[in-house]
């Protein structure tokens, strides 16, 4: 499987897990969207056709604007590739703060701060630099 598919399977299993938390009920009844606003993926096993594939998917923290999700999938409980995701609610094209969408979803009380490599990331992605803007276009 090229990486590609392995991102849309991602997409796919974050479509399921929105659905089972109540999210995708939300989402539709106050209009909201999602967005992906980082990403990163480790590959450790090949996945070949037609190999029965398990997709993980959990939140690994919670920060005041942003979902960090992560996801995994094995394959006969060997994992084969893991992906960290920031990913945030949106509503007329804007994040919204996850304190709504908590309370959207009756959740008001959890409290899952970033930790370990997940803060790590959050902080090494902070400091990576954007390309710069070519002015010859």
């Amino acid at each position: 499987m090229n990486n590609g598919r392995v991102f849309t399977l991602y997409d796919l299993g974050r479509m399921d897990f929105a659905v089972r938390t109540g999210l995708g009920k939300q989402l539709l009844k106050q209009r909201w969207g999602l967005v992906i606003a980082g990403s990163t993926i480790q590959y450790r096993k090949r996945i070949r056709a037609f190999q029965k594939v398990t997709l993980k998917t959990k939140i690994v923290g919670i920060d005041a604007r942003w979902l960090y999700i992560e996801q995994s999938m094995w394959v006969k409980g060997q994992p084969c590739s893991s992906g960290l995701l920031r990913t945030g609610v949106t509503k007329g094209g804007r994040v919204i703060d996850t304190a709504q969408v908590l309370a959207a979803l009756g959740q008001s009380d959890w409290d899952l701060p970033p930790t370990g490599y997940v803060a790590e990331w959050i902080k090494s992605d902070a400091d990576r630099p954007w390309p710069p803007v070519d002015t010859a276009d």
